[in-house]
């Protein structure tokens, strides 16, 4: 099993030291990361820094740790998924269209996500932070 980590899963781990930066942190195998959160990464890093209350580089160390811990799958790998990940998620919330075609792209992988929206689909599984420390323990 593949997981792929959604964007607020990346960010809660990088404001706050918890549990799911213990998973994240802790856990033997990689998670799947969209390359096109870096994008989201980048608009909010202030924000991030701001809450997490790291200077730049605490959290440019942070990031760099967790990001040993994903493999990057680049828009190119989902290409050929975004129709099917888009007629899944059209009257859900169109901004998972990404994270749905990463999971289609590694067949047998779940999303990791506390956003209950995302659970409304049933074409990929979505695990949450407690069904994801579940599977991992």
């Amino acid at each position: 099993m593949r997981i792929v980590l959604d964007s607020n899963i990346l960010f809660s781990a990088l404001i706050k030291d918890s549990f799911v930066r213990r998973i994240i942190l802790e856990y033997e195998g990689k998670f799947l990361f969209p390359s096109f959160v870096f994008e989201e990464l980048v608009e909010h890093k202030d924000e991030l820094m701001s809450k997490s209350g790291l200077n730049s580089d605490e959290f440019d160390s942070l990031l760099d740790t967790i990001l040993r811990k994903v493999e990057i799958v680049h828009s190119s790998a989902l290409e050929m998924h975004k129709k099917r990940s888009f007629e899944i998620m059209k009257d859900i919330d169109k901004n998972d269209v990404l994270f749905v075609a990463c999971a289609l792209a590694y067949p047998e992988s779940v999303i990791w996500s506390d956003d209950k929206h995302l659970k409304k689909q049933k074409e990929i599984e979505v695990r949450t932070t407690n069904e994801i420390k579940s599977i991992l323990s």
